[in-house]
């Protein structure tokens, strides 16, 4: 707390989290100095700007970014969106990630967020410090940033908002053997459009949703694809350019992919779609006991906020939910934290709460940060406890729906629009160029 008696807030990220965070804490004047945020590129929006560009940048740094060229989302934007914020009525549920960006370069101007910015700045060290208070003794944090043209800057905060995503480190996975593969091995990371591949064999390793949806765009381009994953049989017709195999076990000293159920095949380019890892090179993760794995961050009460430095919040962490609604409840929730709406419980009461979740989780047989339907529990206890009000059902109604949609076919449930009617009816409609044309 500085002079003025209003809390310090640093942001790591000004892609869609990092943006939320300083908005609403911009909302809150009256206890809060206006945010830090700290971006490294020259940009908000994260990982929803598209870069052409793969490997690094013109200044050395890893290219952030993850979008291929004729991504859409999964969400329809009926369900994405900040429910403080919707997207424009006329268009279509499914948008491309361009639609997302200038979605979130309109919410970053509506609550004037770009003076908060600063700009090219990479954060190199965020550390625990303990300061003498009248109150006693209370942990601040130091931040260590560096401007992309050098220069060195020392910032003292009461809280750090982590909002720098997981979606840029891709994670690869072992392949005994990988070294005698002779064609190209490559990481969706740093996938782009398929015509670079057309008329090529393609190993897609990983069913998940990148992995589907790339396949289906190999095949469109005329690339022989074999779907390479762990997961029983794909419960929709695929085309015919593409096979389903079970896991890449290894591969072989001629440079054949050996299957888990023995059969073998020559391919010109293996594409991993295995997903992120959680990456902080910020931090110093034994400092704070924070356990880093690809899939794993822990731990986290109410997967947001580390029990022995309750100041630090991770936000976005988990997978498989409504990013921006996600986002929405935790920040406000680390917010009621900050400014004592909400008294957390003590460390060892939260600690035993993370291992009776970690627990529960185990049993389920799914990732601690694997959400999905217990996202919607999640929010209502966040909105409750911080005195939000809940989401409306609305929305877990159409995400299932969607989640029905997508299993039966996922190369046209994109095509379909909805419109929410109110807080607990959505409706299906016309494409939005033929609603317009009937108003």
């Amino acid at each position: 707390m500085n002079g003025s008696g209003k809390l310090r807030v640093a942001v790591v990220g000004a892609g869609a989290a990092g943006l939320c965070a300083a908005r609403h804490i911009l909302s809150r004047a009256e206890l809060f100095e206006p945010p830090v945020v700290f971006e490294q590129s020259e940009r908000v929006g994260g990982t929803w700007y598209y870069e052409e560009r793969v490997g690094t940048s013109d200044d050395g740094r890893p290219i952030h970014g993850s979008m291929y060229r004729d991504l859409r989302t999964n969400l329809p934007k009926e369900v994405m969106m900040f429910p403080d914020f919707p997207f424009d009525f006329h268009l279509p549920s499914f948008l491309t990630h361009w639609d997302v960006q200038q979605y979130l370069e309109t919410y970053c101007k509506s609550h004037d967020i770009t003076p908060h910015i600063k700009f090219n700045t990479m954060v190199e060290v965020v550390k625990p410090i303990s300061m003498e208070t009248d109150e006693g003794g209370a942990v601040r944090w130091e931040v260590i940033s560096r401007g992309m043209h050098g220069g060195h800057s020392t910032q003292t905060f009461d809280s750090v908002f982590i909002c720098n995503g997981h979606y840029s480190a891709p994670h690869l996975p072992s392949i005994p053997g990988i070294e005698h593969f002779k064609g190209k091995v490559m990481h969706s990371h740093s996938y782009r459009c398929p015509e670079p591949f057309a008329h090529q064999s393609v190993v897609v390793l990983g069913a998940g949703a990148s992995g589907v949806d790339i396949s289906f765009e190999l095949a469109q381009a005329k690339a022989q694809v074999i779907l390479s994953h762990n997961k029983p049989a794909l419960p929709f017709s695929l085309p015919l350019e593409i096979k389903q195999a079970p896991p890449v076990v290894k591969v072989l000293d001629d440079g054949s992919l050996f299957f888990q159920d023995g059969s073998v095949a020559h391919a010109q380019v293996l594409l991993l779609c295995t997903g992120y890892k959680y990456q902080f090179p910020f931090l110093c993760p034994k400092q704070l006991g924070l356990e880093v794995q690809h899939h794993l961050l822990a731990p986290l009460y109410k997967y947001l906020v580390l029990p022995a430095f309750p100041s630090l919040f991770f936000i976005g962490v988990c997978t498989i939910i409504c990013p921006f609604l996600h986002f929405h409840y935790q920040i406000q929730f680390a917010l009621a934290v900050l400014d004592g709406t909400v008294q957390l419980p003590s460390r060892e009461l939260m600690d035993a709460d993370v291992e009776r979740e970690r627990q529960r989780k185990t049993q389920m047989g799914v990732h601690l940060l694997q959400m999905d339907s217990d996202q919607w529990d999640y929010y209502v206890s966040l909105a409750k406890t911080a005195g939000l009000p809940p989401p409306n059902p609305v929305i877990q109604s159409l995400y299932e729906e969607v989640a029905r949609q997508r299993r039966a076919n996922p190369q046209a449930y994109r095509e379909l629009n909805y419109k929410l009617v109110n807080a607990t009816e959505w409706q299906l409609f016309n494409a939005p160029s033929e609603q317009t044309d009937n108003i």
